[in-house]
């Protein structure tokens, strides 16, 4: 069952309360996204830690809900 966008950025969010998503549907499918995160939890992390922040707060919806998810992380300017 695809995961809707919103769950995604919730998700994120409670982790990383700081945090701003934003999310896109590539396939229309509701399978395959891309999320950008911007949050100050990534600052003096390298872009695996800050990827695997992200993945934390997504547990075990990647693989199986979340098919694919394109990650970029950033720090606020």
């Amino acid at each position: 069952m695809p995961m809707p966008s919103g769950e995604i950025e919730q998700l994120i969010r409670a982790a990383l309360p700081d945090a701003v998503v934003t999310i896109t549907d590539l396939a229309g499918d509701g399978d395959h996204y891309a999320a950008h995160v911007v949050s100050g939890a990534f600052a003096g992390k390298s872009r695996i830690q800050q990827h695997k922040l992200v993945y934390q707060a997504l547990g075990t919806r990647m693989g199986g809900e979340l098919h694919a998810l394109q990650l970029t992380t950033a720090i606020p300017n």
